[in-house]
């Protein structure tokens, strides 16, 4: 198979395994990620077949809605890559982006340049998606699926959390622009993933205080 067929093949596995996903982590999230992947991999010296699986294939089991089991997500990508008769350098490499991509491993750390480029590449696509407007919608989008508060002035964010309490959190929504969202624009590796970070990390700023205004009635 060409590159461009093992990329179609993987787009059809993703489309068909996530037909059912909550919408913050459904086949559309995976398609930007994968369109900022591309983006970003324009200025960048990487295999753009890597990092076009890592993309695809990044959220394929997302360990939130597998009880917490990380193993799942690149056992799956293993499987169906095998199943392509991809080489095994690749598959290496895909399930090592799958492995290291989140936020939650990766708690504590300013960014990941000392992990292989496609790595950087994909993991600031995925977080580009975490910011801006789309990054406001997934994040109210899934508070509802946990039945979470939007907001509860009583109740401030974490800040000094490690993997485990980022994991069992169930804290109001907005606390998660503080302890995640936010957070992220420094934590970029690429300097397009940089630029594009910036401009949606304002966006959020913009959206909080528009947010304060009308819970407190000022506006």
């Amino acid at each position: 198979m060409t590159n461009t067929e093992l990329v179609e093949a993987t787009i059809d596995f993703v489309k068909e395994t996530l037909l059912d996903a909550e919408a913050g982590h459904d086949w559309f999230h995976t398609q930007r990620v994968f369109k900022n992947a591309l983006l970003i991999s324009k200025d960048e010296k990487v295999d753009v077949l890597v990092v076009s699986l890592g993309a695809l294939l990044h959220d394929i089991a997302d360990s939130k809605f597998h009880k917490g089991d990380e193993t799942v997500g690149p056992r799956l990508a293993r499987e169906f890559l095998s199943s392509l008769e991809i080489e095994e350098k690749t598959i290496e490499q895909v399930c090592y982006i799958i492995e290291h991509i989140s936020f939650k491993n990766n708690i504590g750390k300013k960014n990941n340049t000392r992990h292989p480029l496609e790595l950087q590449v994909v993991q600031d696509a995925d977080r580009l998606d975490a910011l801006g407007a789309i990054g406001i919608a997934r994040a109210f989008h899934y508070g509802g699926f946990k039945n979470r508060k939007l907001y509860d002035p009583d109740i401030p964010p974490n800040l000094n959390m490690n993997k485990s309490t980022y994991k069992n959190s169930e804290s109001p929504t907005i606390n998660h622009f503080y302890e995640k969202l936010l957070l992220l624009k420094d934590k970029m590796n690429t300097e397009t993933g940089k630029r594009i970070a910036a401009q949606r990390h304002d966006f959020l700023l913009n959206f909080l205080e528009q947010f304060y205004a009308e819970w407190n009635g000022d506006r």
